[in-house]
């Protein structure tokens, strides 16, 4: 089970050789193609970047599907950090009645699996935030 960010869950490495990248997405399903390809696009290169683009996928999808990102009018912001020893992967969504949680979908349904497929790609994920909004991260970490 996933628990609330604390200071010390979200330590992304040294922060002081950070790059970071935002941009926001207008809440249709057709921008969860752009939100990958601008990750992908970031972190070209990078031996993480497939994974980091499934995950932002997955986000995005849950985004669109759980949130009040996806009522008219709704967004979502994408944020990729890179350091010298990983990257993070952040969806910021505008709220919902549900939390982030990967669980044990019955074999029969054809979604669900989604949060279960980031923890196995990332070094970790979490998320922050309430009702009104939240953020979910997932940390890659670069094997030196």
């Amino acid at each position: 089970m996933s628990m609330p960010l604390t200071d010390a869950s979200h330590d992304l490495g040294d922060d002081r050789h950070a790059m970071r990248w935002r941009r926001t997405f207008p809440g249709r399903p057709e921008q969860a193609q752009p939100a990958r390809e601008f990750v992908a696009y970031l972190l070209s290169g990078c031996a993480l970047a497939d994974d980091a683009v499934s995950a932002v996928g997955e986000f995005v999808v849950n985004a669109l599907r759980h949130t009040h990102s996806a009522l008219p009018g709704g967004r979502f912001t994408v944020e990729v950090r890179r350091w010298p020893s990983g990257i993070s992967i952040g969806v910021t969504d505008q709220g919902g009645t549900s939390e982030p949680a990967a669980r044990e979908p019955d074999p029969m349904e054809e979604s669900g699996r989604g949060l279960k497929a980031v923890a196995a790609l990332a070094s970790r994920w979490d998320w922050t935030g309430d009702a009104n909004g939240r953020t979910v991260i997932a940390v890659f970490n670069i094997a030196n």
